[in-house]
């Protein structure tokens, strides 16, 4: 029953889209505004830095608050909980399946289950962005991080796998786009 409970809890308190209600409550459109995404970077860009990274550190709340409250009781909801809020976050059924990329709640689900796999997983999103100045790229290195971290640590690859996956699908039109020949 708890794993049931942790999934549905997860997902729904993932689905919630703080950058959402933000930008509405400021009278924007997110679909209307830069990539139409409804995620802390589009936030950013729509309105400021400062209400891009409240956003991110809510987006983050919305994986690690869940996780680590099942987590206190079993560690296997810990997973549940995790892996359901990114998905919550991906298809909010309160944007009509519509929603972010993920990596933010994939961050707060690795900081509710796995504390210690963060410092090298953000440590590899920072290292990718200073490189690269591209936010779309340490996304997926930071998600491919994720299973690194879960192969090293011996356990919950297939957890780390599923929330990379996630990311990855999420990030396939960035890819893509980046891809794409240039005209000259």
């Amino acid at each position: 029953m708890s794993l049931i409970l942790a999934t549905v809890v997860g997902y729904l308190v993932g689905a919630v889209s703080p950058a959402t209600l933000i930008a509405r409550a400021r009278g924007i459109d997110l679909r209307a505004v830069g990539s139409g995404n409804p995620g802390a970077a589009n936030v950013g860009r729509a309105l400021g830095r400062k209400t891009g990274v409240l956003v991110a550190l809510l987006d983050v709340a919305k994986g690690a608050v869940p996780a680590a409250a099942f987590g206190a009781a079993d560690h296997r909801a810990a997973l549940a909980a995790g892996l359901a809020a990114v998905l919550g976050h991906v298809t909010s059924p309160y944007l009509r399946g519509r929603g972010g990329k993920g990596v933010a709640t994939a961050a707060g689900a690795v900081l509710g289950a796995h504390p210690l796999w963060l410092v090298f997983v953000l440590a590899t999103w920072l290292l990718v962005l200073a490189g690269s100045r591209w936010i779309a790229l340490a996304s997926i290195c930071a998600a491919v991080a994720i299973v690194v971290s879960a192969v090293i640590a011996g356990h919950d690859i297939w957890w780390a796998a599923a929330i990379a996956v996630i990311v990855l699908v999420r990030h396939a039109s960035n890819i893509s786009r980046r891809l794409r020949p240039q005209p000259d």
